[in-house]
């Protein structure tokens, strides 16, 4: 473990994270350019060399689409946002590597890349077409997010008025396709019945992408305790995120207020605290991160961007983590999750 003159703790573990919004920040900014990523660009929170700084060994890249854009506008974006990924890993391949199955991930890792994953942000992508969702299974989408910030016609979001008390019956038939497909459901963004329903119908073990614990910040956004208990028993994962308003009720509340004082301190420290409570309640076999860069207008102090990694697991460490148990936080069981869902992933794509 080092310590650098900032003054964090760190060390390198690999990671493969959950969910960063590299596509759409290119897009609102550089027209979906995939120049200059090889360099620190200054920019935003993702390039190239500060993956590598950070140890990331895996990336879901987000496909995400706000819902004002709907209807066939909709899916032309998500599909936007695919070939996104693709040319970027296409443009940097001595650093990054397309991957679909848990093993190409774990061929990318061998060879030094950065194995790049796609997941769909929101069921309102796939414009109630369960034809879409299959076609942009067969394009390497290994998740899909119930639920951005709008309930949909079949799942209710956790940002938005529920009309279906959870899952409606279309939802439960939706959540047994993509265990079909091997698609693996995201629970991130649903509101609290959503993810219960889900955590009933599943055959499969669920993530959470981008999520942090409502027992330390009751954001809607968040799990709670009898979610984490249960995602051990359907052995899923939990990745946290990063993101300041779902970590510091303190930061939430100030950010709903006119802001004129300062804003309240979020640090690594306070993410390190959610990952020892979904480790608390879950168990350390069903955590992981998802930090949520380039999604976020702010993030934690030590954790500004894709470089900061290590100085949370160095936290981790000084509070007694062991290297296994870092290892199985930072990939091994969101590989295993990966993994799980391979097998009927294999068999639809064929």
């Amino acid at each position: 473990m080092t310590m650098p003159d900032g003054g964090w703790p760190e060390l390198r573990i690999p990671v493969i994270d959950g969910h960063n919004d590299l596509a759409w920040e290119r897009r609102t900014l550089f027209d979906y350019s995939v120049d200059g990523l090889d360099q620190e660009t200054g920019v935003g929170h993702t390039d190239i060399p500060r993956l590598r700084r950070g140890g990331v060994a895996g990336q879901f890249w987000s496909a995400w689409t706000h819902t004002d854009l709907e209807g066939a506008e909709g899916v032309q974006a998500t599909l936007e946002q695919v070939d996104f990924v693709y040319r970027l890993a296409r443009r940097y391949r001595d650093d990054l590597a397309l991957a679909r199955t848990a093993d190409d991930v774990r061929s990318a890792m061998a060879r030094g890349q950065v194995a790049s994953l796609i997941g769909i942000e929101g069921g309102h992508q796939i414009n109630d077409s369960p034809a879409v969702l299959d076609s942009l299974a067969r394009l390497g989408v290994r998740y899909m997010t119930l639920t951005w910030n709008s309930t949909t016609s079949w799942a209710d979001s956790a940002a938005d008025e529920a009309r279906h008390d959870g899952l409606n019956e279309l939802g439960r038939e939706m959540v047994l396709r993509m265990n079909a497909m091997g698609v693996m459901v995201d629970l991130s963004h649903v509101s609290v019945d959503t993810m219960r329903d889900a955590l009933d119908v599943s055959t499969l073990p669920i993530m959470f992408s981008h999520s942090s614990c409502a027992a330390l910040s009751p954001h809607p956004r968040n799990v709670p305790d009898d979610v984490l208990a249960r995602l051990a028993v359907n052995g899923g994962v939990q990745m946290v995120t990063f993101v300041p308003y779902f970590l510091s009720p303190e930061f939430d509340a100030w950010s709903s207020s006119d802001r004129t004082e300062p804003a309240p301190p979020v640090t690594v420290y306070d993410v390190a605290d959610h990952v020892d409570h979904a480790r608390e309640v879950a168990g350390v076999d069903h955590i992981g991160l998802g930090g949520d860069f380039d999604g976020c207008d702010v993030m934690p102090a030590g954790l500004e961007d894709v470089a900061g990694y290590p100085r949370l697991f160095g936290v981790l460490a000084a509070r007694g983590w062991s290297a296994p148990d870092l290892e199985k936080l930072g990939y091994r069981n969101v590989l295993r999750v990966l993994s799980d869902n391979d097998p009927a992933y294999v068999d639809f794509v064929g």
